[in-house]
């Protein structure tokens, strides 16, 4: 895929988190690995919803802008960061769904065993510490997790996903997003039943068979 495809997919995708209410005003990154030193991210304060594809920004894994037709996110070391952890990632996708971030609010991980959609794609959403938005922090505090999972809260702040497309990633925050209201309304019925043992297990099974990693640290029923 060129460039000017690359281009329009983040446009794509920014439009899609926007309508889904997944950010608010300029909220939210987006980026593609272009090759080995390049990447393509979304620019500073430009809302999700209404990004051009000339707005797109070029930058090395160096953190040096090679383009020149705008600012990168506040948050770009953070996806190169993520890009040098995880050679196998192609793409990054940061947001605020209201869900999912009021699990990173409360100070807690999505990690029952609750859901086998979840479990399948994920395995476990673990929760990153506070870090400063757009400081170094937010990339280390992300290290212990980002390189076993593909999708991590960052407390008082949101969400990462990865995946090998953009689109990968984003179905990810969908995925992540989806599970976390219905956790909420379970709770509100009267309590969230995790799986069992056993039956997490035959979902592992299923992760290895299909080339996933079996590893998940969700908590299953006792």
């Amino acid at each position: 895929m060129n460039i000017s495809a690359y281009r329009k997919q983040l446009v794509e995708i920014g439009q899609r988190m926007y309508a889904r209410r997944f950010v608010a005003a300029n909220d939210g990154n987006l980026s593609v690995r272009l090759d080995d030193r390049r990447i393509l991210i979304t620019p500073t304060g430009v809302s999700k919803g209404f990004m051009r594809v000339e707005d797109m920004v070029i930058m090395d894994l160096d953190g040096k802008v090679i383009s020149h037709n705008g600012r990168p996110s506040s948050e770009a070391m953070m996806h190169v960061d993520i890009y040098l952890q995880r050679p196998d990632v192609r793409s990054v996708c940061h947001a605020h769904p209201p869900y999912t971030t009021a699990f990173a609010v409360a100070g807690l991980a999505m990690d029952a065993c609750v859901m086998p959609e979840v479990i399948f794609t994920l395995g476990s959403v673990p929760l990153a510490e506070y870090a400063t938005p757009g400081t170094e922090e937010v990339y280390l505090s992300l290290r212990p997790h980002i390189r076993q999972y593909d999708a991590v809260l960052l407390a008082n702040h949101g969400v990462v996903t990865v995946g090998q497309t953009i689109e990968q990633a984003y179905f990810k925050m969908e995925t992540v997003e989806h599970a976390a209201k219905i956790h909420v309304i379970a709770q509100q019925l009267g309590g969230v039943k995790p799986l069992s043992a056993e039956q997490v297990e035959r979902l592992l099974e299923m992760r290895k068979n299909a080339g996933i990693s079996a590893t998940a640290s969700c908590k299953a029923d006792e």
